[in-house]
């Protein structure tokens, strides 16, 4: 890549002339003050004349003031495309081969620096050039299916998705990693569960909250978790593998109908609501937290049921929330309807006459809790009950998203009310639990004394 079509003009173009310096160079640069070593890196579309970026050596970006700038030395040119094939690399009969679908997200981007953008782009092969540990533990197999950000991902992905598991399943794969983005993978690990049932192998999903060509990214930590995980665990479950809270010495395995987002931007964002995760996963080893388990079998049985229905709608319910809002899809015929309400699953009773001509109009109605842990229990207060005559079915403990993808499944298969209320609550994949333990709900408030001790303990 040239100068200018990397984004340089003006004072930081003329001075990389100066000194024979392109883009993606290595270089040592000195200024009035210190010295940097680092890749020239291409500037963004709407960047200024009067700095030069530099990648440093321990990952992070600088951009240094062409004024202050005494030399340029050139020390290399960086490739910028990854040059091993990894299909070319010799397989080792030893390991056990598993394979890694792609969809995109995060963990399978990098950064356009011309644009200061995300973008989908890795391959997944060029994954191995940044993360080559994950060649320690199998041979790996990979797919891109598509290349997505997870927001854009739908029932066409979702049902290519599951088809893609269960041809890896039968061609005799020992474990299965699929690289998500983050912002959606709980509805996707919670509907996978369900089109997948009874699998005799690990069905891993990863994704990662920084790119992997980023400073303390978690895509390497979060793909060599998972890839041990499909090629050691005896778990054959659709499960999360993300970097745990505490520290980057291991990784939380997360059952995929109990597992959610948690957080926009930190790295250890998912957790495990109303339960405890799995396992423990580090280099090392596999430590599993619980024993209730699908465990690994030598068959390739499973049972997949893949379907889905896209008139099913997720809504949060609010204060003074109109009766409209259950209007409009009624009027748009939606077949199913998942209502995360409020405390023990509750609606406004404006909403009342809304939810029964939706119940007569043979439109399914469930109650999830927005509190995410807890029960719906609806026959605690009159409300409850009242919201129950009108044809809702309370959902137990399900999470709002798992609870969303269950019935869109669910709704692919029958309409028939009976058949989609026992369906919606015969639990398949841990999506409804007996009871929480009574270490499921743990929610630190800082500022308290003795959690305050606490974390500084974890801090040293």
């Amino acid at each position: 890549m040239d100068l200018v079509e990397g984004g340089y003009k003006g004072l930081a173009l003329e001075i990389l002339k100066n000194f024979g310096i392109d883009v993606w160079s290595e270089v040592k640069l000195k200024t009035q003050e210190t010295e940097f070593v680092g890749i020239v890196l291409p500037r963004s579309q709407k960047g200024d004349d009067r700095h030069i970026v530099l990648k440093l050596r321990n990952g992070y970006n600088v951009g240094i003031k062409v004024d202050k700038i005494l030399s340029i030395e050139l020390l290399g040119q960086k490739e910028t495309k990854p040059t091993t094939n990894f299909r070319e690399r010799l397989h080792d009969p030893r390991k056990p081969t598993v394979k890694l679908n792609s969809t995109g997200g995060t963990i399978a981007s990098r950064l356009d620096y011309r644009t200061g953008a995300v973008v989908p782009a890795f391959e997944p092969e060029e994954l191995y050039e940044f993360i080559p540990e994950i060649t320690n533990f199998c041979n790996l197999h990979t797919e891109k299916l598509y290349s997505v950000l997870s927001e854009d991902i739908g029932p066409k992905e979702w049902i290519g998705i599951a088809n893609a598991v269960a041809r890896d399943i039968e061609a005799g794969y020992h474990g299965i990693v699929i690289a998500h983005g983050t912002d959606t993978m709980h509805f996707t690990s919670s509907l996978l569960s369900f089109m997948i049932q009874n699998p005799p192998i690990p069905i891993v999903m990863v994704g990662s909250q920084r790119s992997s060509d980023r400073p303390a990214s978690d895509a390497p930590l979060n793909l060599i978790y998972s890839v041990k995980t499909a090629s050691e665990s005896d778990i054959a479950e659709v499960t999360v593998c993300a970097v745990g809270p505490v520290s980057d010495s291991y990784g939380l395995l997360h059952r995929g109908t109990r597992v959610r987002k948690m957080h926009s931007s930190h790295r250890s964002t998912f957790r495990t609501i109303g339960d405890i995760p799995l396992a423990l996963v580090s280099k090392e080893k596999i430590t599993p937290l619980r024993k209730d388990y699908n465990r690994r079998r030598k068959d390739r049985a499973f049972n997949a049921k893949i379907t889905f229905e896209e008139k099913v709608a997720l809504i949060y319910h609010y204060p003074n929330m109109k009766p409209d809002v259950i209007e409009a899809l009624i009027d748009n015929g939606y077949k199913g309807i998942v209502i995360a309400g409020s405390g023990l699953g509750h609606v406004n009773n404006q909403l009342y006459p809304a939810l029964k001509k939706a119940h007569e109009k043979g439109i399914f109605i469930l109650m999830t809790v927005q509190t995410l842990w807890g029960y719906v229990q609806m026959y605690v207060y009159e409300t409850g009950r009242e919201i129950m005559s009108l044809g809702v079915v309370p959902a137990e403990n399900m999470l709002p998203e798992t609870a969303y993808m269950k019935l869109c499944w669910t709704l692919g298969q029958t309409t028939n009310p009976e058949q989609v209320k026992e369906i919606m609550l015969t639990p398949i994949a841990g999506e409804i639990t007996e009871r929480e333990p009574t270490n499921a709900y743990l929610i630190f408030q800082g500022g308290i004394p003795e959690i305050e001790e606490f974390i500084s303990k974890l801090r040293m």
